[in-house]
Order: structure tokens, then sequence, then C-alpha cells
């Protein structure tokens, strides 16, 4: 490991280790013996390394959670939608990812897999995502997408109705 401080590599020991994340990720606590700077690092299964995700264009490239966390934090940008609510559910993705698909999955198969945690994380981060996800072609499917979270959320949450306005 390089020390983020002094940038040399494989001076440093681990302080302590804790699993967290229901067990998917060590987090393990160093201190460099060059610097003594002590630093956090994450350790999770290298699983994505073996999937191929397929782009619209056709085009094959790595699984990357990255772009994924990219992706719903843009949606959620300025909502009431923390980083380890973020976390959760891309870790919830990827678990139905890796148990149903062995080595390629769509992007399309990915934004579905998102769209339904987003849609019961936050409505408007789901309208957001998926407007960008769907490419729609005109206003009137937009709205037609708006009026079904709409009318979902009136049924999960009447409170989350007062949300939207009422035409």
């Amino acid at each position: 490991m390089r020390c983020p401080g002094c940038r040399e590599s494989d001076r440093d020991h681990v302080i302590d280790s804790r699993m967290t994340e229901g067990g998917s990720v060590i987090r393990r606590r160093r201190e460099c013996a060059a610097c003594r700077r002590r630093f956090t690092t994450k350790e999770r299964v290298e699983e994505e390394l073996r999937l191929t995700v397929i782009k619209r264009d056709g085009s094959r490239v790595a699984y990357d959670r990255d772009k994924i966390r990219n992706g719903v934090a843009t949606a959620c940008y300025k909502l009431p939608v923390g980083d380890a609510e973020i976390d959760r559910l891309i870790d919830d993705v990827e678990g139905d990812i890796f148990a149903g698909f062995d080595k390629q999955i769509t992007t399309a198969q990915i934004g579905e897999l998102l769209m339904r945690r987003l849609r019961s994380l936050n409505a408007v981060a789901f309208v957001r995502f998926a407007a960008v996800f769907r490419q729609y072609q005109d206003v009137a499917q937009f709205v037609d997408e708006v009026q079904q979270v709409k009318e979902l959320a009136a049924i999960q949450d009447p409170e989350q109705a007062s949300l939207f306005e009422d035409e």
C-alpha cells in the first residue's frame, strides 16, 4: 500500500481491521512507518472484474462500480439522500447483478435494476435518472413517467403526493 502522505510503498502496518457494509467490505486502519501518518483503506471482493457490460452501441467494457455511483449521485444531487444510502442502494443492485448474471450484462438491465431501487429511495432521484436513462423522445413520455411516480407515491405514502403540484 502507498502512503497518501509521503508516497512510500509497503512501509505501513495495519492497526485495526473491521468488517463493514454487511461483511462485504473490510476497513483497515493503517499507519505509515516512514511518516507516521494514519490512513484508512477498504477492501472488497473483485467480482466486478469478471463481468462485462454491453453498452447501447454494442461495445463492451469492464463493470465499473464508480460509473454507477456517479450516475446515482448525479440523480440524487441536492436531495436528502446521503452517501450511505447511495452506497447501500448500489450494494443491493450489485447483489442482484452478481446473483443473476455470470459473465455479462447490458446497460439496460443495470439501469432497470437501479430504477427499481431508486423509485423506493427517492421519487425525484428516480425521475431524474429515468429522464437520462430512458432518453425520452418527447415531453409526453416524460409526463407519463412522472404521473406514474406520482400515483405510486400517493398509494405508498399519502404525504409524498403533496410534493407534486396538482394540475
